[in-house]
């Protein structure tokens, strides 16, 4: 379209105007340029977003804003890998149907209306990412999502309903995962540094007794925003033609290998602690879809996976993922994170209110370009410094930022679910992006009102 083309024009001439006017020799300036250029190509779609996702393996050593170890360090993170396993597990749920066996029990749980089974896969996916990781919850439920839509008239497969079901799973696994200690890295991680810089311990209850009622709030509000963001859609009656079947043998050896994983994601730090054995989550995922490969079906010689059969894996989301911690990296290591945090050092005169707001607020939006964890372990011992420099309860400030680490919810790199119900093909870019505004906004309301009146 020639709307693209203009806009495109716009982008670049943008970026080296920026660069022009820089000199070219500030990696500040060349990071700014190269982010900015990212995000507006991003957010306008002009081009593929996986192509923008290559722009750092095109312009980043050039710009001198990454060293080559940096720029394969993101590529090849292990996320990276954990998105691959999961992917190829998701793949063995599709092809042996497991999916819409699970999806036919979540039916007759909920039963067939569009706002019921939106309000069962909105709390059922909070309530497993409050006890396993995000990434997995996600890659666990969108098969079953997807099972519902393809039981839809064909007609209708494209509605709000798809949309906003897909988005449930993204928003209820960064959701859910809020309410523990042990439902999202970041959660962890901040109690860790407290506890090392400052000997503040915050225990497993303690957590819940402040996260868990903000999570639920959330997920509520999520439910009621889709609810009436479905319009007359609500009203809609449709047979979900999903016929319930006996379970193969096929069906019964993918689980056994799925169910493996989950478990050993579970008890991954009891294990780690009380054997000699040492892993991380990747490494279990790619271990289950190796599995997938070697483990016959039923009594052939065949494996439950074929190499042929990824050729239907999602391999943009892939590169995807590593252009954003690219960008993450390059923002982070020529200062951009830094000068985001030192706003906060402006605001030691204002209110706890506004510095609260001001933080979340900011918090939220910089997880949508930025790895949480990243931003959770450079601001919170940052704004712990500051909190007990202006006399501030260190609590108060850190407990909102690393909740509000997990709402990002408007861009596929924000966060491991966005992008994995974004490789369904059900939502675009800027379908996310509105939704996920409006999600955004609620959160800095509800984390910045309890971070006020309730800690």
């Amino acid at each position: 379209m020639k709307w693209k083309s203009i806009f495109a024009l716009l982008g670049f001439i943008g970026f080296f105007f920026t660069l022009f006017i820089s000199g070219g020799n500030s990696t500040f300036w060349n990071a700014v340029a190269l982010g900015g250029l990212m995000v507006f190509l991003w957010i306008l779609e002009i081009i593929p977003i996986y192509l923008t996702a290559l722009l750092p393996l095109v312009l980043a050593i050039p710009l001198g804003i990454l060293k080559p170890a940096e720029l394969a360090s993101a590529y090849g993170n292990s996320n990276v890998y954990l998105f691959l396993g999961g992917f190829i597990l998701a793949l063995g749920l599709e092809k042996w149907r497991v999916h819409e066996q699970i999806a036919h029990g979540i039916l007759t749980i909920v039963g067939d209306s569009k706002p019921r089974i939106l309000l069962g896969f909105i709390f059922s996916t909070g309530l497993i990412s409050m006890w396993i990781s995000n990434t997995a919850t996600a890659l666990m439920m969108l098969p079953m999502a997807m099972a519902i839509i393809h039981a839809l008239p064909v007609e209708h497969q494209k509605s709000k309903f798809s949309l906003y079901l897909v988005l449930s799973i993204a928003y209820a696994s960064s959701i859910g995962g809020m309410a523990t200690l042990v439902g999202t890295p970041t959660n962890t991680q901040m109690a860790a540094i407290l506890e090392q810089n400052y000997g503040i311990t915050i225990g497993f209850f303690e957590w819940m007794k402040i996260a868990l009622p903000i999570s639920l709030l959330m997920l509520f509000i999520t439910y009621v925003y889709f609810y009436f963001s479905l319009g007359k859609e609500r009203l809609d009656l449709h047979d979900f033609k999903i016929v319930k079947k006996p379970w193969s043998t096929e069906q019964i050896r993918v689980v056994l290998v799925f169910g493996g994983v989950v478990v050993l994601w579970i008890f991954k730090d009891l294990i780690n602690d009380l054997t000699p054995v040492k892993y991380d989550d990747e490494n279990v995922a790619i271990l289950g879809a190796v599995l997938l490969f070697i483990i016959p079906a039923n009594k052939t010689k065949k494996p439950l996976l074929n190499w042929s059969d990824t050729e239907k894996l999602p391999w943009g989301i892939l590169i995807l993922f590593g252009g954003g911690l690219a960008l993450a990296k390059m923002l982070e290591v020529n200062g951009i994170v830094a000068l985001l945090t030192d706003v906060l050092a402006s605001f030691n005169n204002e209110s706890i209110f506004v510095i609260i707001v001001a933080m979340v607020a900011i918090t939220i939006f910089a997880s949508e370009l930025l790895s949480n964890i990243a931003l959770v372990v450079i601001c919170v011992p940052i704004v712990a410094a500051f909190a007990k420099f202006a006399g501030f309860d260190i609590l108060q400030l850190c407990i909102p930022l690393t909740l509000a680490a997990s709402c990002a919810f408007m861009l596929p790199m924000g966060t491991p679910p966005n992008a994995i119900v974004f490789s369904s093909g059900f939502v675009s870019m800027g379908q996310m992006a509105r939704a996920g505004l409006v999600l955004n906004i609620i959160g800095i309301i509800l984390i910045s009102f309890f971070g006020v009146f309730f800690l």
